[in-house]
């Protein structure tokens, strides 16, 4: 209760959908919560994607510039205090200082890759390549990346239950980051259910290179 016994009121709507799944993701990945117990924080060098970001929530906080020692280019941020959404999102399992403790996310079944895909938009990649070891050979992967290894194995569990798909887990050149891949066959499985409508929000930017690049895969065409 707040002051004078008056119940808050919160700015974001706590109704599951596939909008609110991707934010969930975002917030999961590239987001984070204050130690105060009130703000949520988004950064990302894409203005597109936070814009994205307040309307899956139905935002109207501005976007301020995001300074950062360590990183030269301009990154922006979406910052804005809601206790109840708050405590919402420790109810379904994130955290302060999330990026190395977060584990699962109880998220309904039936927004899982919406919420992935809001996960891939914030720390996830993708990559192909000619294999020059075989002729006419296009290889490509998805890959998702997570300090932590509690989150990297849930998320690869639900995707083996959901997509039976096995993936690999390998660390960076530092080792203190955890990345989940899944090569070709595997991959193009979770991109077809990450993407199963072409108005389902996304990074556009992501989108399109997926796309590009399974155009030039001939068993990826028509999907």
């Amino acid at each position: 209760m707040g002051a004078r016994g008056v119940k808050p009121k919160g700015k974001v709507k706590i109704k599951w959908s596939p909008e609110f799944a991707y934010a969930i993701g975002l917030i999961a990945t590239d987001g984070c919560l204050s130690i105060d117990g009130y703000h949520i924080v988004l950064v990302s060098k894409d203005i597109e994607q936070l814009k994205t970001f307040k309307h899956c929530l139905g935002l109207d906080s501005k976007l301020a510039k995001h300074s950062s020692g360590h990183k030269k280019r301009d990154y922006f941020r979406v910052q804005f205090g809601d206790i109840l959404f708050y405590q919402f999102l420790l109810g379904i399992g994130l955290t302060p200082a999330k990026s190395k403790t977060i584990g699962a996310v109880d998220v309904p079944q039936q927004y899982f890759f919406d919420f992935l895909r809001g996960c891939f938009d914030g720390d996830g990649s993708f990559y192909s390549y000619w294999d020059p070891r075989w002729r006419s050979s296009f290889m490509y992967y998805l890959q998702l990346a997570s300090a932590s290894k509690s989150f990297i194995d849930w998320i690869r569990q639900s995707l083996r239950v959901r997509s039976e798909v096995i993936g690999h887990i390998t660390k960076d050149g530092k080792g203190s980051t955890y990345q989940l891949k899944y090569a070709k066959k595997e991959s193009l499985k979770i991109i077809k259910k990450m993407y199963y409508s072409d108005t389902a929000v996304c990074l556009a930017r992501k989108k399109e290179k997926i796309y590009k690049a399974l155009k030039l895969d001939k068993n990826a065409r028509g999907w």
